[in-house]
This record gives structure tokens, C-alpha cells and sequence, in this order.
């Protein structure tokens, strides 16, 4: 892990939250990430998950943004959960207002984002000269109004990183000529994981088991991935009500004991590791989440012989779709947004694994060389410089 360029940390005033805010780098003066909110967060996970965001960019064929990340330590479940963001978002506003695009992530949800943004007169962060470009601010409002369309029933922002995931474990699973109708389990049920189990479903695989905060549901012969959405609540959790007879629940530490083909963690990091990785049966993991393997754990899937899509190779789908639509890349119509988000994430998917096979490396070992980022930039900053009398 090499070191970031600049680390901000925030206490608040009227709770025990805490966070923080790290840049990985800038490209020509821009960055961008998601904020999390969980009880488990810290410094350190923030700096690697800024990490994986500047690598992610790479991987995202962005010419215009470097990463970065936020994360703040507090219950995402509580009731003041949002005055604890809107009250990191202000003290991170001189930092946004110039070039630091915060979005959402794990706890947090992008409108809240957005509604903080627009009471200090934000409408989405951007450098001072990407302010004064027609085509940029063009841009925006195409994205604006992408945020409020549908694909498959769900809004696009809920399912360009899912859809993604699903495209690049479909892709890697063809390479490795893996059979039709193979069993997926998905550890996560929030956007991210819930819109990979429906693309990858229409797809043909067979999601025989999902987990989320309370409870891991199983079934042999693949779950009906529509109903548990269709009757989620808003954290992302399943209802039991509406279970099928032939479901079995259970605890939800158990999502490594569910035979399968292709296991696709979705929500924390880390949750594979140490302690757990030699329980892992699939022979494909896809990293839908960021970092959810640990260091240690990662060292025991690579002597198992696994093959891995890993986080910024499989996950990059929202971060493609707002970089190639603010930046005309994309025409803003959902299917249009999906049909580039497949062709990036299988591309990258293929040269991957075709590198990772010519070199008989590691996938993960491949990627950190072919999508490394660049050195950071500057941020570009216009206020006013002091003058200084002269004695």
C-alpha cells in the first residue's frame, strides 16, 4: 500500500462519531469516492478503500479523476445518523466545493448526499475550471436526471455497480469454462448485492444462497431473487414472511458452509480473512464489496489456487457510469449506461485472467501492475493568494 496524499480527520462535536476523509491522489485536479458509515470503520480502512478507488479509476479508463474515500465511525441505523453526515459534509465542504466528489456507500445513501450538497449550494462537486465548461455542466444535468430513471424496476444508480459485478463474474466464469446454471452465493443484500443476484439470474446462474445483516437464506434449487427484492426493507434486509416453504434460514455467519460455484461478497470489508478463507468452497470469488478479503486471508485463497475478480476490476460500474455520462462519454438513457458498463467489465475481466494465465500469476498480483494510477496531481484551487507587505 503506498502512502495517500492528503488524510483529514473530523471529530464531532455532539456525538462520539468520528472520521475521515483521504485522498489516494488527484487527476488534473479532480478525485472521487463513496462515504461509509459503520460502527467498524477506521482510518486505516478508510486509506485502503482510497486506495482501491484510485486503482478503480484506472480500471474505469478515466482520464479526468483519481480516488478517494470517506468513512465515518457511527451507527448508520441511528436516528441522528444523518446529522452526523451532514455535519462531516460541512466540515469536508472547502475540500468538495474544489474537486473532492464524496458520494455514498456502505450506510449512507447518495439523495442524502446530494441534499446536503444542494443546502450549501453544491450541485455535484467539481474543480473550479470544470465549473466554467458548458459541456461539463451539460453533463450534470444528463446525470441529474439519469438518477431519477429505471431499469428492470429498480433506479439506474441502484444497479450500475450490481449489474457490473454480474458481467464480470459471468465473464470470468466463461473463461474458465465453468458449466451452465452454476450455484452462486451473494453475502449482502443492499443495492449492490441484490441487483448481482438479479443480473445474474436473467443470466441463467442459480443463486442458491444470500445473507444480509440478519439471517442467510438457502435453496438448493436457486431462490426467487425478484421476491426478496420486491419485499426488502430500506436496510437491505430480507423478510422472512415472504420465504418459500422450501427456504432454509439460517444464521448468517454460516455463508461460507453453502456449496457453490462462485461466491460474491457484497458488503464490509474483510470478511474474508485469517480465521475463515480455508472454508471457501467456490472455485470463482468476485469482489462486489471493497477489500473483503483481508491481507491474511488473501494469502490462503491464493494457495488454495481461486480464482478472483477482484474489487476494482468487478465493482467499477457506478463510478464508470458517472465519469462517462458527466463527461459525455455516454448517452444518459440506462440501457446505454448498462451496454458500456458490460463491454468495460468484461474487457477488463478478459485481460485479467488471459494475462493471469499467460504469466501463471495470481489475478490480484496482475492487477495491481496493469491498472496501477498514476502519481497524484494537485488539487486546483483559485481563491485568492494573500499578498505579503514587504519590510
Amino acid at each position: 500500500m503506498t502512502k495517500p496524499y492528503l488524510v483529514v480527520e473530523w471529530n464531532d462535536t455532539e456525538t462520539d462519531a468520528q472520521g475521515w476523509m483521504v485522498v489516494h491522489n488527484f487527476v488534473k485536479g479532480y478525485t472521487g469516492g463513496g462515504t461509509r458509515m459503520h460502527p467498524s470503520v477506521t482510518k486505516e480502512e478508510v486509506e485502503r478503500l482510497a486506495e482501491a478507488m484510485a486503482y478503480k479509476y484506472v480500471a474505469s479508463e478515466s482520464e479526468t479523476t483519481g480516488g478517494c474515500k470517506a468513512g465515518i465511525s457511527y451507527d448508520y441505523k441511528a436516528p441522528d445518523a444523518y446529522d452526523v453526515l451532514k455535519r462531516f459534509m460541512a466540515a469536508m465542504m472547502p475540500y468538495i466545493d474544489n474537486g473532492v466528489s464524496l458520494g455514498a456507500d456502505l450506510g449512507t445513501k447518495y439523495e442524502h448526499v446530494l441534499e446536503i450538497f444542494h443546502e450549501y449550494g453544491v450541485d455535484i462537486p467539481l474543480t473550479q475550471s470544470m465549473k466554467k465548461d458548458p459541456a461539463v455542466l451539460k453533463g450534470i444535468k444528463d446525470y441529474d436526471d439519469l438518477l431519477a430513471k429505471r431499469i428492470d424496476g429498480l433506479l439506474v444508480n441502484d444497479v450500475v455497480t450490481g449489474y457490473g459485478v454480474a458481467f464480470s463474474a459471468d465473464e470470468a466464469w466463461k473463461f474458465k469454462n465453468g458449466q451452465d446454471g452454476a450455484k452462486v452465493v451473494i453475502q449482502g443484500f443492499g443495492c449492490v448485492g441484490a441487483s448481482c443476484a438479479l443480473k445474474l439470474s436473467q443470466l441463467g446462474y442459480k443463486i442458491v444462497g444470500v445473507s444480509d445483516a440478519n439471517l442467510l437464506v438457502t435453496c438448493e434449487d436457486g431462490l426467487d431473487v425478484q421476491k426478496l427484492i420486491d419485499h426488502k426493507n430500506v436496510y437491505g434486509e430480507m423478510d422472512e414472511e415472504f420465504f418459500e416453504s422450501n427456504y432454509e434460514v439460517r444464521s448468517n455467519t454460516e455463508w461460507l458452509d453453502v456449496d457453490c460455484d462462485i461466491l460474491i461478497p457484497c458488503a464490509l470489508e474483510d470478511v474474508i480473512n485469517g480465521s475463515n478463507a480455508d472454508k471457501v468452497n467456490a472455485s470463482l470469488v468476485v469482489e462486489a464489496a471493497n477489500i473483503p478479503i483481508s491481507a491474511e486471508g488473501d494469502k490462503i485463497v491464493k494457495e488454495k489456487g481461486l480464482d478472483i475478480v477482484n474489487d476494482f476490476v468487478a465493482n467499477l460500474g457506478a463510478i464508470r457510469a458517472y465519469d462517462a455520462v458527466i463527461f459525455g462519454l455516454v448517452e444518459a438513457e440506462p440501457q446505454a449506461v448498462i451496454d458500456d458498463i458490460e463491454r468495460l467489465c468484461r474487457k477488463n475481466v478478459f485481460r485479467l485472467f488471459s494475462e493471469a494465465r499467460e504469466q501463471s500469476r495470481y489475478q490480484r498480483d496482475v492487477a495491481y501492475e496493469i491498472f496501477k494510477p498514476e502519481k497524484s496531481d494537485l488539487i486546483e484551487y483559485t481563491a485568492p493568494i494573500p499578498t505579503v507587505p514587504v519590510k
